[in-house]
């Protein structure tokens, strides 16, 4: 029997010929990952289980990305009990404020992870590496702790999906408006623990931040992971950043999946996820003239250069409607240099933006973007759960960066194309 891409890399890294779906295996891993929300519980589990040293220092990485730059005193002292844990076993790949950037896009842009690798995160978008052909899951921070320990981890071997796509993009759609309609589609536990693999002539036509941003929101669909096939475009991006040895992994031929889900990329339109799941889809039309309060551009899902790009050009030369907040977060410093070498923060601040370090701060309510009672934002971010931005009356619709430009500037939700 043939194996997908996600078994023939659980395989090798469980040091087996092949693995089927159902499967318990134990897998070396190549990353474990944490954040200053997750990493502290980790730690905690660590020193209760008495273990007194890392795996490997240089295949840790711990981002403070979530409440920082620190919004209160608990958020402070989580922070501050990493940074002790990181100086404690000289952690080489701990990011802090002033390098940290949010963690699904600092760790590709850092080349932490390649084709064929293993990653666990104690956060659930870790599935976002998947777009460069890595298997990349989110587990719970007794795991991460188990992880740092040992290297290894437990995983229940998938069954799988495949995602075939087919056709172009037309105007102001993206990766954000396949993974919405894929989501719509099957539902937030359609893909449950299972993979998401996708394939056809279409992936060509995805650029590495689509990918991202697919694979990112795999979880969403309930998946244990989402990944893509490796090629030019995927080694030109790893060009520069990877400098270990990785090999990328194909499907087999005869590799089962549980179903196959077809998506002509040519048919999507903007999509927007209503409240409260991510499935709760609608195309913009359908929507269109529904009032807004506030905006959110950035995260982990659509926090990349081009995502940025593609915002800028609908707010350039054109203002903020009145009565609406628009927050754009880079994701990483790096992606925030580029934009203003690009005028691209010049122009979000010119159309009455405000403009953030780093953060996934709003997206989970934290900070940077709360929101009141009764209020409604369209946000760039992955989840629009009842009270994940504000209280629970509040309301996120999920978007493209194109379409939360758009409804910035018409102060409801708007069509790009009809500005």
């Amino acid at each position: 029997m043939g194996m997908t891409m996600t078994q023939k890399i659980l395989a090798k890294h469980a040091g087996l010929a092949s693995v089927e779906a159902g499967q318990l295996i134990e897998a070396k891993l190549d990353l474990v990952l944490g954040n200053d929300i997750t990493t502290p519980v980790a730690i905690t589990e660590f020193d209760k289980a008495g273990l007194t040293q890392v795996f490997d220092k240089d295949k840790i990485a711990i981002v403070l990305d979530h409440s920082v730059p620190c919004k209160d005193i608990k958020s402070a002292q989580l922070c501050a009990q990493a940074r002790a844990f990181a100086q404690r076993f000289d952690i080489t790949h701990f990011y802090d404020v002033g390098q940290m950037g949010v963690e699904h896009a600092l760790i590709p842009e850092k080349g932490l992870a390649a084709p064929g690798e293993a990653i666990i995160g104690a956060d659930s978008h870790t599935c976002t590496y998947g777009a460069l052909g890595a298997f990349s899951t989110g587990v719970g921070s007794t795991d991460m702790a188990a992880g740092m320990a040992t290297g290894l981890a437990w995983f229940k071997v998938p069954s799988a999906i495949k995602v075939t796509l087919t056709g172009k993009f037309a105007p102001y759609v993206s990766g954000k408006d396949v993974i919405l309609h894929l989501i719509g589609e099957i539902g937030v536990d359609g893909a449950l623990y299972k993979s998401l693999e996708f394939a056809g002539d279409g992936v060509a036509q995805l650029t590495m931040d689509d990918r991202f941003t697919i694979a990112n929101m795999a979880i969403e669909a309930g998946a244990k992971n989402g990944i893509f096939p490796v090629d030019d475009q995927t080694r030109a991006y790893l060009k520069g950043r990877v400098d270990r040895p990785w090999e990328a992994v194909e499907p087999d031929a005869d590799a089962v999946y549980d179903q196959e889900v077809v998506i002509d990329l040519s048919t999507l339109r903007p999509t927007v996820a209503l409240p409260h799941l991510p499935s709760n889809t609608r195309t913009v039309d359908e929507v269109a003239g529904l009032p807004i309060q506030q905006v959110v551009i950035g995260s982990c899902t659509n926090g990349r250069l081009k995502d940025l790009q593609e915002a800028a050009d609908i707010l350039k030369g054109r203002k903020v409607a009145k009565g609406v907040r628009c927050i754009v977060l880079p994701a990483t410093q790096q992606i925030m240099m580029d934009a203003m070498a690009q005028g691209l923060i010049q122009t979000f601040i010119e159309a009455g933006c405000a403009v953030s370090t780093p953060t996934c701060g709003p997206c989970l309510g934290g900070h940077m973007g709360v929101l009141s009672n009764g209020e409604r934002a369209v946000s760039t971010t992955n989840r629009n759960f009842v009270g994940r931005m504000g209280p629970t009356d509040s309301e996120i619709i999920l978007a493209s960066p194109a379409v939360a430009a758009a409804s910035a500037v018409a102060g409801c939700i708007a069509d790009p194309a009809k500005l």
